[in-house]
């Protein structure tokens, strides 16, 4: 039987101090489009603090990625998103969302789900039938000799 082996990290990555570690982010961050963010990197003990300030929502997940694919066993992200990001996000989500309505066919002003509610009548429930083997007369014995 063979032993299961999954390395977390290439092995050139085994042995990185933290100082090489940090360069290493910092190099990643560098060539990326979210270096213009300029965030600040901290590593001790493997553990990588990500902090700055960023105008888009995407760049603080991404700089997480970064830091573990270069060697981090784990990121602290403190990156801060400005007002005008969180606007947009919740902008796009909205729209978003009523472009999710328009496809169904499903009005805008009405709650979701209630324009289908009032078109379907409810259903009645199925008859209930006899189990096998037992009597249509559910009264029990009466009628039955012995």
């Amino acid at each position: 039987m063979r032993a299961r082996v999954a390395p977390a990290r290439p092995a050139a990555m085994d042995h990185l101090t933290d100082a090489q570690l940090e360069a290493e982010i910092h190099a990643r961050l560098a060539r990326s489009k979210i270096g213009a963010d300029k965030f600040q990197v901290h590593v001790q003990g493997g553990v990588a603090t990500i902090d700055g300030k960023t105008d888009v929502l995407q760049h603080k997940g991404a700089a997480t990625r970064m830091a573990k694919s270069a060697g981090a066993l784990s990121v602290r992200n403190r990156v801060q998103l400005s007002d005008a990001a969180r606007q947009r996000a919740s902008a796009n989500l909205a729209e978003g969302r009523r472009r999710a309505q328009i496809s169904r066919g499903e009005p805008r002003s009405e709650p979701r789900g209630a324009a289908r509610s009032a078109n379907i009548a409810p259903k009645a429930a199925p008859p209930v039938r006899p189990r096998p083997g037992t009597s249509a007369n559910a009264g029990g014995t009466a009628g039955q000799s012995r």
